[in-house]
């Protein structure tokens, strides 16, 4: 009789397994969603910047916090980087507009990874110079992205670009689960701040990587080499849609520039060592890829206004557990809701974005301009939030600083009428 069970199980199990192939032979992914050999090249690409990124941004912040353990510091350290970066998303796009959008990608990459070079030289005489490393910082920041959010555009279509986005999301967060608990455990590993300086080091190496392999994609050949970026305010005023969606990006830059910088700080006065800030890192991290596997999987354009509800709604609530109390189990918290939320905003609003720049006039040839414009209203949106949090809040005890992040959460659901349904 257990023999016979036996076999009956096996033929039950054999079924299963059976119909779940046949499911998913008839649900692949349809020809129009999948991705191209350049779009594949660009997320390898985006994981090796994003390992050492996650080692060396994730550090760097706190690597000034301990020199000086002073937020006034890094507040105004950021506020530069934010206030520097759309000048060289302009620059970029100049380039990219004269040579080609791989050429700024590529300057990009060099010039990140030649920023942490000069911290590994540099080290604790950083602090010295701290506003000088801000301002390289914005200038490589700014190339890089400008290169990569053009890129991102040209590999990509409107019917499979919300998987692309979500894919590289997943592949942005699966990087930077590796990065900060090496990067931690390396911290913990050495005495005093020498950690972070081979963390450096090894960021300095993926970056290198990355440039190396932006070889593979190849330089588009254009006649259209004119920078209509002067012209980009006579078409806000007619195109009310795209001033909406830049609004939304300045809402968005509201509560991302005090995310960028501020939860590794508390995280470090909370829970006391860096490799555990390193480990919750990773923990956040593949919350987001979590997130963007989903997106991937279910989200669809039509739904774009739904998405940011939800969102933003789920942000407020994670930020108003800090009101109780600013302790190792509300940041985590907070963190973690945070992560499972923020992904649906960046993908939805950056999705919808590109169908916008797609309608703009002289048929495509304002996507750098577009790319360069989104970023001056989110960084303009980041360095007023952090402006306002040293105002309000000039130290990480400060009552307000709970009070401060509350705000930026709710601000965002300004995001629900800047987004259209349709």
């Amino acid at each position: 009789m257990k023999l016979a069970r036996m076999r009956r199980d096996g033929r039950k199990m054999d079924g299963m397994l059976g119909l779940s192939r046949i499911a998913w032979r008839r649900n692949p992914v349809p020809p129009e969603r999948r991705l191209s050999r350049d779009a594949v090249t660009s997320l390898i690409i985006h994981g090796c910047f994003q390992f050492g990124a996650s080692m060396s941004g994730l550090f760097l912040n706190l690597y000034l916090w301990r020199l000086t353990g002073d937020l006034l510091v890094n507040g105004v350290y950021n506020i530069i980087v934010f206030f520097v970066t759309p000048c060289a998303f302009a620059l970029g796009g100049w380039l990219a507009k004269k040579k080609d959008r791989m050429v700024t990608y590529r300057l990009g990459i060099v010039l990140i990874a030649l920023f942490y070079l000069g911290v590994i030289l540099a080290q604790e005489r950083v602090v010295d110079f701290y506003v000088g490393f801000a301002v390289f910082s914005g200038l490589a920041q700014g190339f890089y992205w400008t290169g990569y959010l053009v890129l991102m555009y040209d590999v990509s279509t409107d019917t499979n670009r919300i998987r692309f986005l979500a894919i590289n999301m997943m592949v942005f967060n699966a990087a930077g689960l590796a990065g900060p608990a090496l990067a931690g455990y390396i911290i913990q590993l050495n005495e005093g701040l020498s950690g972070y300086v081979v963390t450096f080091g090894i960021a300095f190496v993926s970056f290198f990587v990355a440039a190396i392999i932006s070889f593979r994609i190849p330089v588009i050949d254009s006649h259209h080499r004119t920078y209509y970026l002067k012209l980009v305010g006579a078409v806000l005023k007619r195109n009310r849609q795209w001033l909406l969606a830049l609004i939304g990006f300045l809402v968005m830059g509201l509560l991302q520039g005090i995310m960028l910088f501020l939860p590794n700080i508390l995280l470090f006065q909370t829970v006391g060592r860096e490799d555990r800030v390193g480990y919750l890192g990773v923990l956040f991290a593949f919350l987001t890829v979590v997130t963007g596997y989903m997106i991937s999987r279910k989200a669809r354009e039509e739904h774009a206004h739904r998405y940011v509800t939800l969102s933003s709604l789920g942000v407020i609530a994670g930020a108003s557990v800090l009101l109780i109390d600013i302790s190792a189990w509300s940041v985590v918290t907070f963190m973690i809701v945070f992560s499972l939320c923020n992904p649906l905003t960046v993908n939805t609003l950056t999705s919808y974005y590109y169908r916008i720049m797609g309608t703009l006039p002289l048929k495509g040839q304002l996507r750098i301009e577009s790319v360069v414009m989104r970023e001056l209203f989110l960084n303009a949106g980041r360095v007023i939030s952090i402006s306002l949090l040293l105002v309000f809040a000039g130290g990480v005890d400060s009552a307000m600083l709970p009070i401060v992040l509350v705000a930026a959460a709710l601000i965002q659901l300004n995001l629900i009428w800047l987004v259209k349904r349709r």
